[in-house]
């Protein structure tokens, strides 16, 4: 019991500290950011401008919004814009692209944070793009091609709040922090569930036996053992999970600065089990098409990860 309470509370204790000193000031700042880009009119001058460039790689107008939003705001931000998709009337065929794209890139609340612990943002921002856009293209004009391309009247005009004033602005940096702080507390009680299970799993010797089952396997890959701990926390439990874990594995020397780079590729993004199944719920033609989704995210997250482990 002892060993038990020990490790609820050292698991409460880092969820909190991860969640209220690391995460919710880097989310303060980018929502902040976000938000009056988005009410000054820039964004929608940068995806009018970026639009018709995209446009080959199966992917609209609001497809680039969803892009922004999964890099700089969080995971769960473009299901927003996927709802929109699926009422506005774009066809199944670009609501699939648009899908794999962000099941493919990396996710903010995940990516920015752990900036701290020495992630190269610049490379993941850069390889990002590049395994979305592979994505996008890959489920548009293969693993989707059958589906729909018929376009309904779909309105792209996304609304948001104006900062014209004052304090217009300062409406918006409130709003935005409101926003930050529930993404950072909502954040808190997966955390905690998942490193007592971690923690406990590591107790109990569970992972040791898990990787050295899997150590020829590894060995035969060229994959550092320690991946396993947070490859396993981040598909079962989601990226915020992970950066939880790997947070403390760094500040327990087990894992460094350049095996976390490395590894970003396949570690950093919405593609697991939290993740397909937030974004999957934004309406019910986007969860008609999540299968060809994931198969071209697939392709995505493949070649973020050589990306990475090459140039990392």
């Amino acid at each position: 019991m002892e060993i038990l309470i020990e490790i609820l509370l050292k698991a409460g204790r880092s969820a909190v500290e991860l969640s209220l000193f690391i995460l919710l000031p880097v989310m303060v700042v980018m929502l902040s950011l976000m938000r009056l880009l988005e009410a000054r009119g820039a964004l929608d001058w940068v995806v009018a401008k970026l639009a018709p460039v995209l446009k080959p790689f199966g992917l609209t107008g609001l497809g680039v919004f969803a892009a922004l939003q999964i890099n700089f705001v969080s995971f769960a931000a473009p299901m927003a814009t996927l709802t929109m998709m699926d009422q506005r009337g774009a066809s199944d065929r670009h609501i699939a692209a648009t899908l794999a794209m962000v099941f493919a890139m990396s996710q903010a609340n995940a990516a920015l944070p752990m900036m701290t612990m020495g992630l190269d943002i610049g490379l993941t921002l850069l390889w990002s793009l590049l395994g979305g856009l592979t994505a996008a293209a890959a489920t548009y004009y293969l693993f989707g091609r059958s589906l729909s391309a018929a376009e309904g009247v779909v309105d792209e005009h996304l609304s948001h709040p104006v900062a014209e004033s004052a304090k217009g602005v300062l409406d918006v940096i409130n709003r935005a922090g409101a926003e930050a702080f529930k993404l950072a507390v909502g954040a808190i009680p997966m955390l905690v569930l998942s490193l007592v299970v971690v923690t406990a799993l590591r107790t109990l010797g569970a992972i040791d036996l898990l990787t050295t089952l899997l150590a020829p396997l590894l060995d035969a890959l060229a994959i550092d053992r320690a991946l396993v701990l947070p490859a396993l926390t981040k598909y079962l439990a989601g990226g915020t999970a992970m950066m939880g874990v790997m947070d403390e594995m760094r500040r327990a020397g087990q894992v460094s600065v350049e095996l976390l780079n490395s590894s970003a590729g396949f570690l950093i993004s919405p593609f697991d089990l939290p993740g397909v199944a937030v974004l999957i719920a934004a309406g019910p033609r986007v969860a008609k098409v999540w299968k060809p989704a994931a198969l071209g995210a697939c392709i995505g997250i493949a070649l973020r990860t050589v990306g990475h482990i090459v140039f990392a």
